[in-house]
């Protein structure tokens, strides 16, 4: 019974390992990051994206040009607008990312993307891979990077999110073994652990945070996040003057609203599936996902994004002119402190905090409240301000 569908299930499933152990391979041969002080010009790619994507895309690029005027005039830094990335072309392609998309991304150091849209069952629309994902995979963007910050309620937490592995490696190649009973896979590799890990020990090491704590569920899920758990403990035991702690996911996401609690936690390391749920949790005690950039790592490449979608419903209705920017503004802080220029990161910052607390210049979402163009020159009149 069930024989031809067994033996076909296992013939997906050998494909999906044959795969993994490729690119297990791949990214055992990238050994170094890009030092971007040795480029003789930054390249920049430009991605907007979906829905609101690329009203909220063009604001943080007005400001990104604003504040990197001097190097784009000398030469320095080159902004590239990269089409291409809309649901429509994806369709047309049948491709997560065109081939030809594909091969201009590549042709950047970094890039700025706005939210793209996945299709998903029931919504009509043909089973491609989400844009993220693949571009995350393809670019070997490992690490996801999220900081939280509210200062008065002494909040100051960093996520390192696993950002190619997990329950999203592999996650529209899942098997349908018959019409009752389908599965998906998790993956976890020792270098992929390791690198995310390290990665997070060595920001607690240069930032003075004195804790890292672990997240997974590895008494249930005992191979793969158990695996994810022993690998980070060993990292972990190459930093002594660092505390290492050790949370189930679930117990986390309780203790992220034990205001006692949770002022002890700074920097997390967390598989994929964890880390996407708990840190779109912990950027609503910051003001919602709308106001939480993303940074996703990799040696050769970086891109920097919201952590939000492309909300289409803001543009059926009409109000994407309001969309709120504050998201990929905080990504386009962390880009430049990526590529050195830490001084220009912290003032953008800086108007941040002080334009998101402007009443006058408030983001609603609606005609009640400010538009995506006129908070972005607000951020600039306060940027000229805090660089003189």
């Amino acid at each position: 019974m069930y024989e031809t569908e067994i033996s076909n299930a296992l013939a997906s499933f050998e494909k999906l390992i044959r795969k993994q152990l490729e690119r297990n391979e791949r990214i055992k041969a990238t050994k170094d990051f890009t030092d971007y002080e040795s480029l003789d010009k930054i390249i920049i790619g430009v991605c907007g994206g979906d829905g609101i994507g690329p009203i909220i895309t063009k604001e943080s690029e007005k400001v990104l040009r604003f504040i990197l005027r001097d190097q784009v005039e000398a030469g320095k830094i080159e902004f590239r607008t990269i089409d291409g990335l809309t649901i429509e072309n994806r369709i047309a392609h049948m491709q997560p990312i065109p081939d030809d998309v594909m091969a201009q991304l590549k042709e950047c150091h970094v890039i700025l993307k706005g939210p793209t849209t996945t299709p998903q069952a029931g919504d009509g629309l043909p089973n491609i891979e989400s844009a993220n994902v693949a571009m995350r995979k393809a670019l070997d963007l490992f690490a996801n990077v999220r900081p939280v910050r509210i200062p008065a309620e002494g909040i100051d937490w960093t996520f390192f999110r696993e950002n190619t592995e997990g329950a999203y490696a592999v996650g529209s190649e899942g098997v349908n073994v018959t019409d009752e009973l389908a599965m998906d896979f998790v993956v976890t590799t020792t270098e992929g652990t390791e690198r995310i890990a390290r990665l997070a020990y060595e920001f607690a090491k240069k930032n003075g945070k004195e804790r890292v704590s672990i997240i997974q569920k590895a008494n249930v899920i005992k191979t793969t996040d158990g695996k994810f758990l022993n690998l980070c403990r060993k990292i972990g035991e190459e930093y002594p003057e660092i505390t290492t702690d050790e949370w189930y996911i679930d117990i986390t996401t309780a203790k992220l609203i034990d205001q006692k609690r949770r002022r002890d936690f700074k920097v997390f390391v967390l598989p994929n599936l964890y880390g996407d749920i708990i840190t779109d949790e912990a950027a609503e005690f910051q003001g919602g996902v709308g106001t939480a950039g993303s940074a996703n790592i990799g040696k050769r490449y970086a891109m920097f994004e919201a952590i939000h979608g492309s909300a289409p419903r803001m543009v059926k209705e009409g109000r994407a002119a309001y969309a709120d920017p504050c998201s990929m503004l905080r990504a386009s802080a962390m880009l430049l402190s990526h590529i050195g220029f830490v001084k220009e990161s912290e003032a953008l910052d800086k108007a941040l905090d002080i334009c998101m607390a402007d009443e006058n210049h408030k983001i609603t979402g609606r005609e009640d409240g400010c538009t995506c163009s006129a908070f972005g020159d607000f951020v600039m009149e306060t940027l000229t301000s805090i660089l003189g």
